[in-house]
Parts: C-alpha cells; structure tokens; sequence
C-alpha cells in the first residue's frame, strides 16, 4: 500500500462527546426554544438512534442529518402540519415567529411511544436513497415548514445557527462575525479526544503517505489537527468546503446541482490526488456507510481498498454487517491493525 486516506471523525477523532452531543444538544433548543415542547429531562433521541440513522445512509453531514431527526420527531408528535416557510431579516424575528405560531405542549410520551416505529421508518428511507432527500420522500412536506435549515445563518437557519453556537462554542463569533443567541457555555469541539494515537501514526507515515477526506467544514477539520498536533502527518486535506466548491463550479458550467460530498467518491480521490503518487496502490478508512459506498465507487478510478473501522459502536456487530453490505473489503476494530495491513 502507499496511500492512506483516513475519515476524521470516528477514525482518527472520537466525536462521541462533540459532533454527537452536538446533534443532541441542537435537538434539545430546537424543540424547547423554538418550538415551545415540554422540556424533557432526558434526551429526546438516543446515541443507538442517531448511528440507526447513519446507517441509512446519506448523513455525511450532521447538519443534515439533525434535520432529519428532528423532521422524523415532530412527524410522530401531535404538532400540527405545516408546509411553507416564511422570510426573515433575523434569526431572533424567526424564532418569535415559532413561537407565535406553535401550540404544543405534553409531547414527549408521545415520541417516547411512537419511536418503536424508528426501524420500519428507516428502511423506508434506505429504499427512497437514504439522507434528508430519503427522509422528505418518506415523510413529505407537511411539516418541512416547522425546521428551517437552509439560507443565511443570520436569518434563517436555524439549524445550522444552533448547531454552530453549539459545536464552537467561544469560537463562534469569531469565526463567523456573529453574537451567540442560543448559546454561551463552551464549544463542545472541546470535549473531542484522539482515536489513533500518534505513535502510530508516526509508524504510518514513515511507511505510507497519508491523507483525510472528511464531511467537516475546512476551519473545523484544520480545528482538531492544529489542537492534536496533527497537521505533519497528512500529505492532503479534503473538507465539505472543497466538495461545495466543486459542486459549485459544476453548477456554474451546467447549470444542475451534484452533489460531490460523501458517499460521492470526490473527496478520496481528490485527496489521493493531491498527494500526487501515480499508479498508486491506496487504502480508505472510515466509519459509517457512506464512508464505504465513497470507497467503492472510487475503485473505478483507482486501485483502493475499502476499509471499515469499528471504534465505539455499542451494537458491533449490526455496524460491522452494515459496512460490509455498503461494500467494506474488511473490517478493523484497533488501529494497530493498520500497522499490519501496510507491513
């Protein structure tokens, strides 16, 4: 082998306590705050849920994929539908505007209930291709209305805006020119830990070159590697950002929207080919589904091995048998076993 292309988070970042806690987080104001639900002393969605709904596939991005959970939570509370959104000149204007227009109250044994139904749901989404599109196709539009999460962050999305506050923490305002509304304790990208330690990652490099293709935005990829110390072992990095300027230039040139995002093979390629090795014999590890399917469809341009890492799952072997149907050549549990595949 002598190219290694690493997903960041749940391969080289544990995100359990971050990006996870994040979704939960997010959940949690958007249905109180915003929505005015009773507020509910547990969490409204569990860990086992959220990986259930990566497991469909198509939840790259976890700004999609909180949507998708909070879509398919008011789908099974008695909220009542509602289809259209409306414009805002401010995020405070959009929330006054949920509340004003939300009757809801004595919801949660309701959801609590109903989840039982979560599988049957998801299967549904898989088979209408997985993601947020799946979720829309399953659900439909009658309470797209309550979740805003597109347009500007200042405005509009909320989700996005929750999320951020949320995951950056004192680095938010900074980050992007914005006062914290929803949000003033610190970021949970804190709370972050490395997977594999870098005593082996010094062992890779001196025998491969390494590179990451991840689903996080380049300021929060290049976050963690400065905080870990980690920006020397990679050769490349690809983020959402690359994949979103690619997708741009395509819409400019043809005038249609593709997206180039996991589980689209750009980011891996396009990390492999910043490295620059020619004829190169390569490997891609990562964690989730679309990690695999990304993988698989590359092996059309290249020569690669698709890689399924297990780190912190609860339900091992359901994961392992997920990876392995969206087309993992094997599956890892220890990063020591890297070692091995190279050797």
């Amino acid at each position: 082998m002598d190219v290694l292309i690493l997903d960041m988070d749940g391969v080289l970042i544990d995100v359990s306590r971050s990006y996870r806690k994040t979704i939960h987080r997010t959940i949690q104001i958007y249905l109180e705050t915003c929505l005015g639900f009773e507020r509910n002393r547990e969490d409204w969605i569990s860990d086992e849920e959220i990986s259930l709904f990566k497991s469909a596939g198509g939840f790259n991005n976890d700004w999609d994929l909180t949507s998708g959970l909070l879509l398919y939570l008011l789908s099974i509370s008695k909220i009542p539908p509602l289809q259209k959104q409306k414009r805002f000149s401010s995020i405070q204007e959009n929330v006054r505007h949920l509340k004003n227009i939300s009757f809801v109250s004595h919801h949660k044994n309701a959801i609590r209930i109903r989840k039982k139904h979560l599988l049957s749901f998801l299967e549904k989404v898989k088979s209408a291709g997985g993601g947020l599109r799946g979720v829309l196709r399953v659900l439909g539009t009658s309470r797209e209305g309550w979740v805003y999460r597109s347009g500007d962050m200042n405005k509009e999305n909320l989700i996005k805006r929750i999320f951020q506050e949320v995951y950056l923490g004192g680095k938010f305002s900074s980050h992007y020119d914005l006062p914290h509304f929803f949000n003033r304790e610190k970021g949970l990208y804190r709370q972050e830990q490395m997977i594999i330690p870098k005593k082996i990652l010094a062992t890779l490099r001196r025998k491969v070159f390494m590179g990451i293709a991840s689903g996080r935005p380049r300021f929060e990829a290049e976050l963690a590697l400065k905080r870990f110390r980690l920006l020397p072992y990679f050769k490349s990095l690809v983020t959402l950002d690359e994949c979103e300027e690619e997708e741009n230039r395509i819409y400019r040139l043809t005038g249609k929207k593709r997206k180039r995002s996991k589980p689209h093979p750009y980011s891996i390629l396009r990390a492999i080919r910043e490295i620059g090795i020619s004829h190169s014999i390569c490997g891609y590890v990562g964690d989730v589904v679309d990690d695999m399917l990304a993988a698989q469809r590359a092996k059309k341009d290249l020569n690669i091995l698709a890689i399924g890492f297990l780190s912190d799952e609860r339900n091992k072997k359901t994961a392992r048998e997920s990876l392995i149907k969206a087309g993992a050549d094997l599956v890892i549990e220890d990063p020591k076993e890297l070692l091995r595949l190279i050797s």
